[in-house]
């Protein structure tokens, strides 16, 4: 853990205070007045006060042996959606609590036309044929990044995994998903209009909104939602098959072929799931 005196920093870039937050899959370090952008079981995104700088960990587990570091973290800045995004070449780094081996890389994008830089470092557990990969960044516009990289890239790699089920460790199981969107304060210009118009103005909004977040989500953690043929909650799961089947006991079962079916020679009754559109 990183102690900084705050009384010792005048600079606004600094970190001043910190503060560590307790999620329900991980804990990790907040600085001042940042903020929680995700908090998930395979991410999380914090966000500087000016939209400037940023820090994401994500990871996936059941990834084969040999998957390229590199790849990865492609994928995973990909997943921003930047502009021209250039990553140099990997130098060995001191991985996090939990992984064998790291890998550190320098990176380049354009978001919005403002040129940013960042540290990407890729770290990598290993088990039997298969192995569990976990990308810390930070990054800032480029501009900035000369106040952010002596400390950011530290607090990015500040992340704990507190449950099982992160980066889906635990294989495949069913995730209620859970979205909080808060409501913006309506503007007083608007209140001479009727409650209805307000209502369906609102609604618009909140489902492009979600629209966003669910599509952010699914690509930052490589997964994609099924529904419940049974009528519960929504299920996460990774996209390593295009078919998946459920039976009452919860029990998964994924395929690729799409005219096999389960049921033929088992005594359980299994359902299709269908993707979920939101």
């Amino acid at each position: 853990m990183y102690n900084y005196n705050q009384s010792s920093f005048s600079h606004p870039y600094t970190p001043g205070s910190l503060s560590m937050r307790r999620g329900q899959y991980f804990n990790y370090v907040v600085p001042s007045g940042w903020r929680v952008v995700e908090d998930g079981q395979f991410a999380v995104v914090l966000f500087s006060p000016d939209n400037a700088a940023l820090t994401i960990m994500v990871g996936n587990s059941g990834l084969p042996a040999n998957y390229n570091p590199w790849q990865f973290v492609y994928e995973k800045l990909l997943a921003m959606q930047p502009y021209e995004l250039r990553i140099g070449q990997p130098r060995p780094a001191q991985p996090i609590a939990g992984c064998t081996v790291a890998y550190e890389f320098d990176y380049i994008y354009s978001f919005n036309g403002i040129p940013c830089r960042g540290i990407a470092k890729c770290n990598v557990a290993y088990s039997y044929n298969m192995c569990t990969m976990v990308m810390t960044c930070a990054a800032s516009h480029e501009s900035q990044w000369a106040n952010y990289a002596s400390w950011l890239p530290q607090i990015a790699g500040q992340v704990t995994a507190t449950n099982g089920a992160a980066f889906g460790i635990q294989g495949i199981m069913a995730q209620n998903i859970e979205i909080s969107l808060a409501e913006g304060q309506r503007l007083r210009e608007y209140r001479e209009w009727s409650e209805r118009t307000w209502e369906e103005v609102n609604r618009q909004r909140s489902q492009s909104v979600d629209r966003q977040n669910f599509q952010f989500r699914e690509n930052l953690g490589n997964v994609s939602t099924w529904t419940n043929p049974y009528g519960y909650a929504n299920v996460e799961l990774p996209t390593s098959h295009n078919y998946f089947w459920m039976n009452r006991q919860g029990q998964i079962y994924g395929t690729n072929d799409p005219s096999e079916n389960p049921n033929i020679g088992s005594t359980q009754e299994w359902a299709r799931m269908n993707r979920y559109q939101p």
